[in-house]
Order: structure tokens, then C-alpha cells, then sequence
């Protein structure tokens, strides 16, 4: 479980960096960049939430 979480800490920093990039200077790229984060962000908040419920019970 603690992987996960490492790997979701990954995620949230590259999203928040690529967003920041998007917004700020209008970088495409970044923007698509943020997007697979945030893609590969909602897949490992999924496998928690699973991984959650089966410790939890």
C-alpha cells in the first residue's frame, strides 16, 4: 500500500507541474502531458480505494 501511495504522490506532482506549465505559459504539450497524469491519477485512486476496503475489513 505504501507504493501506491508513493506512486499517487508521483502523479499529483507531475499533473500539478504540467498544469502549472498549461496555465501559466500555454504549453500544449504539458497540458497533454497533465492529462495522462491525470488519466494514470484516477486509475491508482481507484486501485486505493480497492486495496482500502480490503484492509479495512
Amino acid at each position: 500500500m505504501q507504493k501506491l501511495i508513493e506512486q499517487i504522490n508521483e502523479q499529483i506532482a507531475l499533473f500539478s507541474d504540467n498544469a502549472k506549465l498549461q496555465v501559466e505559459k500555454g504549453n500544449k504539450a504539458a497540458g497533454t502531458r497533465a492529462r495522462k497524469a491525470a488519466l494514470e491519477l484516477s486509475k491508482l485512486l481507484k486501485e486505493f480505494r480497492k486495496v482500502s476496503v480490503e484492509a479495512s475489513k
